[in-house]
């Protein structure tokens, strides 16, 4: 029998939560696979070990560097990278852990490189292995949100059958994940996932409350609002840069937290730097961007 509740079944079953004398209707959206909406944004600043990743790549700097880092910067909450750790042996993983709580630095989630975009055959097992991996790593550590990509569609396939096979590989990684209370964050990454339209029905498909849209807001190619828009009612995480697309064109950063304020987004909004400046001064100064519109436009200010 397979217990795991499906995110209509999961809604339905939380019903009505009373604190107090407040009860609050926890209500999903029209459309399947939203993420339930209770009023009030809590717009977290964080931080992705990305955004020193010319540094923790070329071994300048270890994670818990960073970590000590982002305690500098004010950020509450860190995005793992999980490219640069030193060891992915559960010993080191509870000691980043241990490091990470001793600095009153939450982790925001773990990100991992995982493309579910797989036809049925030994390489979706192999990738749902991976994930289930990760799903564990992340239990270990300590978070609740795992990143992972269906975007790289294979050469001539259709976006309609890139769509049906995510959501035929998240499927099973996500009944795993479950079991955890771990969410999969799938990002809106490059290739298929660069249109809300694709993320929207991929999540639409999978149906469950543990599967999420990592929305890194730089990545749409056009229409970046209306995309976001589009995808803010499933967001799980963030991914924050100042700017869009190729040739990189400004983003309205204030416009954008209007937008999650609006959806009642209650999640980190993790800076994920990649610009020509170099990190150590690029970061401080887009955390710096960020840091004043969380306070603006959330309840956790």
């Amino acid at each position: 029998m397979n217990n795991t509740l499906h995110r209509r079944e999961f809604l339905k079953a939380a019903g009505m939560v009373s604190v107090g004398s407040l009860s609050l209707s926890l209500r999903a959206g029209d459309e399947p696979g939203q993420r339930a909406v209770t009023t009030g944004a809590r717009l977290l600043p964080g931080c992705c070990a990305y955004s020193y990743g010319s540094y923790l790549g070329k071994g300048k700097m270890t994670m818990e560097q960073f970590i000590v880092e982002a305690v500098n910067l004010g950020v509450l909450g860190v995005d793992i990278t999980t490219y640069w750790l030193k060891s992915t042996e559960s010993t080191y993983l509870a000691s980043l852990r241990n490091f990470a709580y001793r600095h009153g630095m939450p982790f925001s989630g773990l990100a991992i490189g995982a493309d579910l975009c797989q036809p049925e055959g030994p390489k979706r097992k192999e990738v749902i292995e991976t994930v289930r991996k990760w799903v564990d790593a992340t239990e270990l550590a300590g978070a609740s949100h795992l990143r992972v990509f269906g975007d790289k569609l294979p050469t001539g396939a259709t976006e309609a059958q890139g769509v049906q096979w995510v959501v035929e590989t998240m499927k099973p990684a996500c009944e795993y994940a479950a079991s955890k209370g771990v969410i999969l964050g799938l990002e809106s990454h490059s290739g298929l996932s660069t249109k809300a339209a694709n993320i929207v029905a991929i999540l639409r498909g999978v149906d469950s409350p543990y599967a999420g849209c990592n929305l890194d807001i730089s990545n749409f190619r056009d229409n970046p609002y209306e995309q976001i828009q589009a995808c803010l009612p499933y967001a799980t995480h963030t991914h924050i840069r100042d700017f869009y697309g190729e040739p990189r064109r400004p983003l309205d950063l204030d416009r954008v937290w209007q937008m999650f304020a609006q959806s009642g987004y209650k999640g980190y909004m993790s800076v994920e730097y990649e610009g020509e400046e170099d990190a150590m001064s690029g970061v401080p100064k887009l955390i710096n961007k960020i840091k004043p519109l969380c306070q603006k436009y959330s309840t956790a200010a």
